[in-house]
């Protein structure tokens, strides 16, 4: 699976923002997707993850609320719908496709997307 992440950009603190995810090959729909961002400085952190069917989704705390993961399978993609972004949300971006729920199985990754966020 070939992952190409998208939608990332310059936007001011309470604007909103939403990445994609689009992914090659015909077995998207057997993954499980989440996204990742990886702050200067800091380690790469698991921000939203969604099961095959998109049933189930699990938020870092830090954006529970705000950030929305959905996938849309007739499409192959993944999107994660960021509002009310904070300065502390910059970061660069990146998708994942899992073989489960957890943020430590990842089997492919796509290429990051840079979020900032002003003041």
């Amino acid at each position: 699976v070939q992952l190409q992440a998208s939608g990332g950009g310059l936007v001011q603190a309470g604007g909103s923002l939403r990445l994609s995810c689009a992914a090659s090959g015909r077995t998207f729909s057997s993954y499980y997707m989440g996204w990742f961002r990886q702050a200067p400085g800091k380690e790469r952190e698991s921000v939203a993850t969604i099961s095959r069917s998109g049933g189930s989704t699990y938020y870092a705390d830090s954006v529970k609320g705000r950030f929305t993961i959905s996938r849309d399978n007739a499409k192959n993609t993944a999107y994660l719908q960021m509002s009310s972004l904070k300065p502390e949300d910059t970061a660069i971006y990146y998708c994942a496709a899992l073989s489960s729920m957890s943020s430590r199985s990842v089997d492919y990754w796509g290429q990051g997307t840079q979020v900032t966020v002003s003041s």
